[in-house]
């Protein structure tokens, strides 16, 4: 090897450790002042009935070792209490503090838990749910969504029917389980229209899903009010060849059309279709509203590029993330969706928020487009399979949300950010030609790194969450209900970090 030879590997290797080393420079953390303050009273809403869900699995747990032999009246009569209740709030306006909404909600657990614990009257369960979700959104429909009494009632009924009705659900073997599509209420519309599984969609109506992603359970959990969906897409219906199309906004991507077969494709744990209400004044004066804005939105989507927000800014339209692709163009027809805005004022997730580039917290989280009153609540799928993934994931999360507030780190593989610098780079490159790099537009190296590690710690709870799970179904002879699975997995996290 010649002398000369060695001196330039010489200076080729001192050049890419050099490198190395400069690539090593940690990015500044994000100024104070770079976080949007939000409201100082909000703050995250907890049931606090530790208590009384203990004795709803403890007559579960009864009830499977009794048997159910003279059960079978007294199911009957809850679910008719229930059903009686619901009944009582036809043609009246109550405001959300009236007391019948807290016997509602009684009900619905104490008939949950005969239901469960004897593994009879599903399917007049799931009716008075799907019953009690529309009748308690029209009663929403007069009152102040920008109260938190109206959004704490809401939330405490909407939400609850459904955990109600997926433990039960849980506890079913899957051969006895509910068929995964409940059609909950047929609203009229004029806008073009497909049929698609049973189900006929319109151009304009809002679907959200569930993505089976750690990130996405982060989305669904991540604010006041904790929920099941994580993601948003306009569904649009061409009027001369009637072929169906989403418009949604991805991560690494932007702003794109899809087939709605790519759409099903794509890894969804639920899906729940609402649509504006026909009676809306904006409709009666203009049917067709849902559309044009459905149209605006693939319109804008196939003319021009649009970048991912991921600072969830709503008011710029210049960029835009899930839930803006719906409320932009909507806002532009004169219908403002989210009328109760969503706040995530814990300070320990939004340190870790703010390490994903998000700088606004007062914004549009899609789980909480379900409780808009201008909406119906059309359909919604979930099956046994994707929806105890779907419960495991938000167990691991909201466990992990615990520990950012006492102080975890969103940390990240310091080593490898001089590769995903140069990974980042080549990314910014393949933009230039509309191409989608490694590391999605916008998104920074460190904080891909800290996506990564994000993942692999939410897997590895995810695993051990697993193991516990099946030793308690061992023990007790039922699947853990969620708070059982959030107590798994607080100690998973303890076996994974050690101690």
């Amino acid at each position: 090897m010649s002398a000369k030879f060695k001196r330039y590997a010489k200076w080729i290797v001192m050049i890419i450790v050099l490198g190395y080393l400069f690539l090593l420079i940690p990015d500044r953390k994000p100024a104070l002042s770079s976080i949007r303050p939000i409201e100082s009273k909000k703050q995250p809403f907890v049931w606090s009935q530790d208590a009384y869900w203990e004795s709803l699995e403890a007559r579960y747990r009864a009830l499977r070792k009794t048997g159910c032999e003279k059960t079978a009246p007294v199911i009957q009569s809850a679910i008719a209490r229930l059903s009686a209740l619901l009944r009582t709030l036809e043609g009246k306006k109550l405001n959300p503090e009236a007391k019948v909404f807290d016997e509602i909600e009684r009900q619905m657990f104490e008939a949950g838990s005969l239901v469960g614990g004897c593994g009879s009257h599903l399917r007049e369960y799931v009716q008075a749910m799907t019953d009690l979700r529309t009748i308690i959104k029209r009663q929403s429909e007069h009152w102040d969504m920008k109260s938190d009494a109206s959004r704490i009632t809401l939330y405490r009924l909407l939400y609850g029917a459904r955990a109600a009705l997926e433990e039960i659900i849980l506890q079913m073997p899957p051969h006895a389980a509910p068929p995964p599509l409940i059609i909950a209420l047929e609203e009229g519309s004029q806008t073009p229209s497909v049929n698609i599984k049973g189900v006929t969609l319109y151009s304009g109506d809002i679907l959200i899903s569930r993505g089976g992603a750690p990130t996405s359970a982060l989305i669904a959990r991540g604010n006041d009010f904790p929920g099941n969906f994580s993601h948003i897409a306009l569904f649009y219906v061409d009027p001369n060849t009637h072929q169906p199309k989403t418009v949604e906004a991805h991560i690494e991507s932007g702003v794109t059309v899809s087939s709605f077969d790519e759409y099903l494709r794509g890894k969804k744990l639920r899906i729940m279709v609402l649509r504006l209400r026909s009676d809306l004044p904006q409709l009666i004066q203009d049917p067709m509203l849902p559309h044009r804005a459905a149209e605006m939105a693939f319109k804008n989507a196939m003319e021009k590029h649009i970048p991912y927000d991921f600072e969830m800014n709503y008011k710029d339209p210049s960029k835009l993330f899930c839930s803006e692709v719906a409320s932009s163009v909507y806002a532009v027809h004169a219908v403002k969706l989210w009328m109760g805005i969503s706040h995530i004022s814990s300070a320990g997730l939004r340190r870790w928020l703010t390490a994903f580039g998000v700088k606004y917290f007062e914004t549009q989280e899609p789980s909480d487009l379900e409780y808009d009153p201008q909406l119906r609540v059309v359909a919604e799928w979930r099956d046994f399979e994707t929806l105890r993934k779907d419960h495991f994931d938000n167990a691991v999360t909201d466990v992990m949300v615990e520990g950012a507030e006492k102080g975890d780190e969103l940390s990240y593989d310091w080593y490898l950010l001089p590769i995903a610098r140069v990974a980042k780079a080549f990314s910014v490159l393949l933009n230039l030609f509309g191409k989608v790099g490694m590391v999605p537009e916008g998104m920074s190296a460190t904080t891909g790194l800290r996506g990564t590690f994000y993942d692999r710690q939410h897997a590895r709870i995810h695993k051990q969450l697993v193991l516990r799970a099946e030793e308690f179904k061992a023990r007790q002879g039922y699947e853990p209900p969620y708070w059982q699975l959030v107590r798994l997995a607080h100690l998973a996290k303890k076996e994974v970090e050690g101690r």
